[in-house]
């Protein structure tokens, strides 16, 4: 049985990499939506929320997915893995907190048990890197952690809400802001707010329906 899956993050370039990360397991999964901003507007059986630039599983908008009514089970993916949080993003009625560490056939593996009604918890895998998906600015060198801290300065957040939206110390944010600017040749915010609008940074509020690689 092919599961039915919605990719939600508010970044058109995040929600295309998940998508192209499980591409090869399309007899086992089929991507149906791409959420960039909006509700899930079809029927799924797991909404994976991609925690890039987002907040944590244990917000508003993992449980206005919980909620939804096209939505059969949602699954958190994260690099955080803190146990208070792990907790709370599970209190809310979510079916799967799952690493960004995970390989391809891992990850569809998670997924389909959560379909199944299974409850899946990846084990912490430390400082361990992002196998897959994508991220603005990877072309540029930046990490994932590095993109994410860019993308929320490009959002207008300060480093205090950077901070607590991706439950880094104050010291790691501005180590990640000194190492970004250095790999994209800014040297203030203002400059680097201008390169993340040129560079596709802000949020792409808009619906992706399917996948055109899918639907060619």
């Amino acid at each position: 049985m092919v599961i039915r899956v919605a990719l939600v993050n508010d970044d058109e370039v995040v929600v295309r990499g998940l998508d192209a990360m499980m591409r090869s397991y399309g007899h086992r999964v089929e991507v149906v939506e791409l959420v960039a901003g909006k509700p899930v507007a079809q029927p799924v059986d797991v909404a994976l929320y991609d925690t890039f630039g987002m907040g944590q599983g244990n917000g508003p908008a993992v449980r206005h997915l919980v909620e939804s009514t096209q939505v059969r089970a949602v699954a958190v993916y994260t690099w955080n893995f803190q146990p208070w949080l792990t907790r709370d993003t599970l209190s809310q009625g979510v079916r799967g907190y799952l690493s960004k560490s995970l390989p391809a056939a891992r990850l569809v593996d998670a997924l389909g048990a959560i379909s199944s009604g299974q409850l899946v918890v990846s084990p912490s895998r430390g400082r361990s890197p992002l196998v897959g998906g994508d991220w603005p600015g990877r072309e540029e060198g930046l990490t994932a952690r590095e993109a994410e801290v860019l993308s929320l300065i490009t959002m207008g957040l300060s480093n205090q809400e950077i901070a607590e939206r991706t439950l880094l110390s104050l010291n790691s944010i501005k180590s990640y802001i000194r190492s970004a600017y250095r790999k994209i040749d800014v040297d203030s915010r203002s400059r680097a707010v201008l390169w993340g609008v040129e560079h596709g940074m802000r949020a792409d509020r808009v619906r992706i329906n399917g996948s055109p690689a899918r639907e060619a």
